[in-house]
């Protein structure tokens, strides 16, 4: 355990050292010589301070804003409307590759144990490492988006997706193919906290609803749409066409974002944390691996505890170094912002129920009811459909209305269609499951992105990727705290139920010996083989029921898990971030 955490937090620095030097001379050379779309006047860092974040604005937060920083700031200059399609078009092209990836290899993993001869756990680390490095990246987001420009992280970000996606198809080795992971998890990792800065930079207060459910279509439409791609690529192809089919993408996207996308971010220069980083890398790392390994090996086992003790305590010294610097990796004081924390939390419970849809139906579906990928992969496509079509029409509701109405509709949409899911049998007809997950997808996409843009809306804009980093890092651990949870539910429940079956359906019962013997005869079998071929027949019908009741009772977790974020969601109220409020 030691020298895997050691060894992760030796890759860890590895990683930030070579993001950084990606950035370094051409952004010292940015200073000297400003140049093309960043030769804005240079101000003194308090011009970067709104006065109504500050003076105007009894905020919550008594300390200010804006930190001394380490260089002169660059304000960003505002895209025109033909600018500002062209980065979106590049933005959300960039984004849902980079998204359709972290889904479309689940159903490739059985084909890819068996080309590598691996074990289930050991080809968990193509999922373990790609989590990790997001780990590493996300806290560190905001500091790069305050310190390089736009149009270099976007083409820095695509050029790591890419290669890494071309190591993935080329892959000889097991480990090959886990280093091009981790290459696409840096890309995936510095581009989606970009799209939601740039998205909050140059879309309007009044207008941000909308925005972010354009957004949307990339952030929930690809992680649904991967599993239907995927299975039919799998079961029609090869799994590493799944990887080649990105390079020509990220390659027009990467010439795309060379020619269109123009730096809308203000820099202020932050000094670098290294600490902080380490300590952020420790315990996010070690959070996020305890809680995922917890699904697979119990929260009992030695190494799950050791990386959950080891991440909460680095965490703990993090938080403490971050609220006594004068300049934090990571704003920590995002959070005296209450509605911004009131819809983080909201939307990370529904993160976690969300996942109960999307890891335990393919399960009922391949494991139980024996569909193929491609089967189980189509039970989702509706779903996504719906969700990619509402996105904007509820950004569009929530810019009017706000959020509050739209959270409390889909919360209950969501709770009684999750409760309808625990009622699944072994013969449960499969148009029943679509309908009833169209409906669940139709709630969420009331949820995800207007309780983003609500949460982020109350923050003044020099917080705003600090803001964005804090949701995506809790995001991340929500999605994987909720997966463990589920699994462990699933795992556990499965297991009594097989066992008082078991109790039930025994030679010891008179009645179920002389009803096997009965069975036995009847299907031809001779006295002597038949009544064990009979046990054994209704051994496995009882093994998938005890199943079914497993994951029915992971659905009732989830269900209960929904009616917290429901109570929860009667508490938002409609915000606006103090610069707008100023101008009123």
């Amino acid at each position: 355990m030691i020298v895997l955490l050691f060894g992760y937090l030796i890759f860890a620095i590895v990683v930030l050292v070579v993001v950084n030097l990606l950035f370094a001379n051409k952004g010292n050379s940015v200073l000297k010589t400003p140049s093309g779309s960043e030769s804005q006047p240079t101000l003194d860092a308090s011009v970067l301070v709104e006065p109504s974040a500050t003076s105007s604005i009894s905020g919550p937060i008594s300390s200010p804003l804006t930190p001394p920083r380490a260089s002169t700031p660059i304000l960003a200059a505002r895209p025109s409307k033909s600018e500002t399609i062209k980065i979106v078009t590049v933005l959300m092209l960039g984004a849902f590759v980079a998204i359709l990836n972290q889904t479309i290899d689940n159903v490739a993993i059985p084909h890819q144990m068996l080309d590598f001869n691996v074990s289930a756990s050991t080809v968990q680390w193509l999922v373990t490492a790609y989590m990790l490095v997001n780990g590493v990246l996300i806290p560190i987001s905001a500091f790069l988006m305050e310190t390089f420009g736009t149009r270099k992280l976007l083409i820095v970000a695509m050029l790591f997706f890419s290669i890494g996606s071309f190591v993935c198809g080329l892959s000889p080795t097991f480990a090959v193919l886990v280093t091009g992971r981790v290459i696409q998890a840096v890309g995936s990792g510095i581009l989606l906290p970009l799209m939601t800065n740039v998205f909050l930079s140059i879309f309007p207060p009044e207008s941000r609803g909308k925005a972010m459910g354009i957004m949307g279509i990339a952030m929930i439409f690809a992680p649904a749409l991967g599993p239907t791609v995927g299975g039919w690529v799998v079961e029609t192809y090869t799994w590493r066409l799944l990887f080649y089919a990105m390079v020509p993408i990220g390659i027009f996207d990467l010439i795309l974002a060379s020619i269109w996308m123009k730096n809308v971010l203000d820099r202020s220069f932050p000094k670098f944390d290294l600490s902080g980083a380490v300590l952020s890398t420790i315990g996010f790392g070690g959070l996020l691996y305890g809680v995922s390994e917890a699904g697979n090996k119990g929260w009992g086992n030695d190494i799950v505890l050791s990386a959950l003790g080891i991440g909460v305590v680095a965490l703990i010294i993090f938080v403490r170094r971050e609220l006594r610097i004068t300049v934090p990796l990571l704003e920590l004081r995002v959070f005296k912002y209450d509605m911004f924390t009131l819809t983080m939390v909201i939307s990370a419970i529904v993160n976690m129920s969300m996942y109960a849809g999307m890891l335990l139906l393919p399960i009922y579906l391949q494991n139980i009811r024996n569909f193929t990928a491609l089967q189980s992969g189509f039970l989702l496509l509706p779903g996504a459909l719906i969700m990619g079509f509402m996105g904007p029409i509820a950004g569009a509701v929530f810019d009017r209305i706000g959020a509050r109405l739209l959270s409390i509709i889909g919360l209950v949409v969501m709770t009684l269609t999750t409760w309808e899911f625990s009622k699944l049998t072994l013969g449960t007809m499969y148009s029943h499951i679509i309908t009833l997950y169209i409906f669940r997808s139709f709630g969420m996409s009331l949820l995800l992105m207007p309780l983003m843009a609500a949460g982020l809306n109350q923050l003044p804009r020099v917080l705003n990727s600090h803001g964005t980093a804090m949701r995506n890092t809790v995001r991340q651990v929500a999605g994987s705290l909720g997966t463990a949870v589920l699994v462990t539910v699933m795992s556990t429940r499965t297991t009594i139920h097989l066992a008082n079956y078991s109790n039930v359906v025994s030679a010891a019962n008179p009645v179920i010996t002389t009803q096997l013997s009965s069975l036995a005869q009847n299907l031809g079998f001779p006295p002597q083989a038949g009544p064990a071929v009979a046990v054994q027949t209704v051994y496995g019908i009882v093994a998938k029921q005890a199943a079914v009741d497993g994951i029915n009772d992971a659905f009732i977790v989830a269900t209960g898990i929904t009616v917290v974020a429901l109570l929860l969601a009667f508490f938002i109220r409609r915000v606006f971030p103090p610069e707008a409020e100023s101008t009123d």
